[in-house]
């Protein structure tokens, strides 16, 4: 599903809600929205025959953990969950909705306590952040058998071109001027 689309937005109010619908896209993430709010948000973006991905540590109101990303499978039927929790993956592979397993590249050790979680948990895509560490994927490649998507801190298409050319299948911003 994500392989077709090469930008993935990163959706966190109603006004971008409204652009992402109206385009051609058809994967978007919803992030920054009230636990409130995401039943009829949903409910939209599957009416316009979206998928529907959720970062579920970036939800108000919701648990983050694998009771929460239970609640958005079974009651929302979301397509996905971004998360940078094991046991949500877990969930998700198991309830058969993709699961994304996001993580930060601060230094060596978070790249190598990452890896590690990252094969143990044997997501559907890896999303690797910030997406200035492009020199670091080929490595993280060789060592997962994984797909990788990259995102955080985008602030031009000639980065996001070069988060393509390194190997990622998409790249994730919430930044609207790079949507379309």
């Amino acid at each position: 599903m994500l392989r077709e689309q090469k930008i993935i937005p990163a959706i966190s109010n109603h006004q971008e809600l409204r652009a992402f619908l109206q385009s051609h896209l058809t994967c978007g993430i919803l992030m920054n929205f009230q636990l409130a709010q995401l039943a009829e948000l949903v409910a939209e973006m599957k009416s316009k025959n979206k998928k529907v991905l959720i970062h579920s540590e970036l939800i108000k109101g919701l648990s983050s953990d694998e009771y929460g990303a239970i609640y958005l499978i079974q009651s929302l039927k979301v397509d996905g969950i971004i998360s940078s929790k094991p046991k949500v993956i877990e969930i998700c592979k198991k309830r058969k909705v993709i699961g994304i397993l996001r993580f930060f590249l601060k230094d060596s050790i978070s790249l190598e306590q990452s890896i590690e979680v990252a094969q143990k948990a044997n997501p559907d895509y890896l999303e690797v952040l910030p997406a200035c560490c492009l020199d670091i994927i080929p490595e993280i490649r060789s060592r997962i058998n994984t797909e990788i998507m990259m995102g955080g801190l985008i602030r031009s298409k000639e980065q996001i071109k070069a988060c393509l050319a390194s190997g990622a299948v998409a790249v994730t911003t919430s930044n609207p001027k790079f949507w379309f």
